[in-house]
C-alpha cells in the first residue's frame, strides 16, 4: 500500500470523494513543528498533543494514511495503549495511539504537482481533522523545513514552531541515530522498507541531506558533516519571518516558556509537561572553525527565540 503512488493516489483519490462535502468548512490555525531532527520536535508535539485541541496522525492509522475516514471505518484496531520505547532509544515512549510524522506520506506522492499540492494539503488535513471531529491541526514532520513558504501559502493563520538544540549536542544525536539506523537497516529488511515507505530521510539508509550543495563535509558517517548541516539548516532561516523558534533549552529550564507557547498557540488548558535536557559527551573530534560559527549563531536563535 505505501509502497504504491498508484494505490496511494487512488485511496486519496477515493477519500476525497466519500468524506469530504462542498460545505464542509475548516479553521486553518494550525500548528507546524518542524526543524532539523533532533531538536526536540516529537517532545514538543506530544506536548502540545496532549491538551486534546489538536487532530493529527497516528500509529493507528497505518497504513491508509491518505484514507483515515476510510480505514477508520474498517478498520477492526482499537488503538493499542500499551506505551513501549519507539525505536530510536531515546526514552520517549509511544503507543498506537501516538502522533508522529506520516505526513510525509502525502508529500512523498504529491510534491512534484507543484500547481496544486496546496490545494491538496488543505483537503488532507481537512481529512484527518473530519475524522477525529477537530478544528485544529498538529503537524509534525522534519521535512517541513523545506517547504515553509507552501505550509505558509497554504495556511496563512497557522503558527510554524522551530525548536533548536545545542549544535554539538543535536549534530551528536544526528550522527549517533543515523549509525544506529544504517547497522538496524542492514540487519533488518523491514524496517529499511518501512523507513523508506513513510519518507523518513532525516538519517540511516535513506538519509537525505537537507543542504547538499558546496559541502565542505559531503560524507554523512562523519561527525563534522552533522555540525555543517545543522548550521547551514538553521543559518538558512534565521531570519525567515513566518516562523517561531523555540529554544530545546529554555524549554527544559524554564517552566514559563511553556507557558509563553501554550498561550502563543492557544492551549486552554492547564496542560503540563516535563521537558528534559539530553547531554552527551562529546567523543568525537570536529572542525574547532566550524564548531565557533555554529556556537555564533546559536547565539543568534537564541536571542530571536520565543519567550526565552
Amino acid at each position: 500500500m505505501l509502497s504504491s503512488q498508484i494505490m496511494r493516489e487512488i485511496t486519496f483519490d477515493f477519500e476525497k470523494s466519500i468524506f469530504l462535502k462542498k460545505n464542509d468548512q475548516f479553521d486553518d490555525h494550525h500548528i507546524f513543528v518542524t526543524g532539523l531532527a533532533r531538536s526536540g520536535t516529537t517532545v514538543l508535539l506530544n506536548a502540545i498533543y496532549q491538551s486534546n485541541q489538536f487532530a493529527s496522525l497516528t500509529y493507528d492509522d497505518m497504513p491508509f494514511i491518505l484514507a483515515p475516514n476510510f480505514w477508520a471505518k474498517i478498520s477492526s484496531r482499537k488503538g493499542y495503549r500499551r506505551l513501549q520505547e519507539r525505536a530510536h532509544g531515546d526514552g520517549i515512549k509511544i503507543s498506537t495511539n501516538s502522533p508522529e510524522a506520516f505526513e510525509e506520506v502525502f508529500w512523498k506522492t504529491f510534491s512534484s504537482d507543484l500547481i496544486n499540492r496546496e490545494e491538496l494539503l488543505i483537503k488532507f488535513i481537512s481529512l484527518i481533522l473530519k475524522k477525529n471531529n477537530k478544528t485544529r491541526y498538529l503537524s509534525k514532520n522534519n521535512q517541513n523545513i523545506r517547504r515553509l513558504d507552501v505550509i505558509s501559502n497554504a495556511f496563512p493563520h497557522s503558527k510554524i514552531l522551530v525548536p533548536f538544540r545545542d549544535p554539538l549536542q543535536q549534530a551528536f544525536s544526528l550522527f549517533s541515530q543515523h549509525i544506529k539506523f544504517v547497522k538496524k537497516q542492514n540487519e533488518d529488511n523491514f524496517a529499511r522498507d518501512y523507513m523508506k515507505w513513510i519518507g523518513h530521510s532525516e538519517f540511516g539508509l535513506n538519509y537525505k541531506m537537507i543542504h547538499s550543495s558546496n559541502l565542505k563535509y559531503p560524507n554523512e558517517n562523519e561527525f563534522n558533516h552533522w555540525i555543517e548541516q545543522w548550521y547551514l539548516t538553521y543559518n538558512s532561516i534565521l531570519d525567515y519571518k513566518g516562523i517561531y523558534l523555540i529554544s530545546h533549552q529554555a524549554l527544559c529550564s524554564n517552566p514559563e516558556v511553556w507557558n509563553s507557547v501554550k498561550d502563543m498557540i492557544g492551549i486552554n488548558e492547564d496542560v503540563k509537561f516535563l521537558f528534559k535536557a539530553s547531554k552527551k559527551v562529546i567523543d568525537q573530534t570536529f572542525d574547532k572553525h566550524l564548531h565557533d560559527k555554529c556556537y555564533r549563531l546559536y547565539e543568534s536563535l537564541e536571542s530571536k527565540s520565543f519567550a526565552r
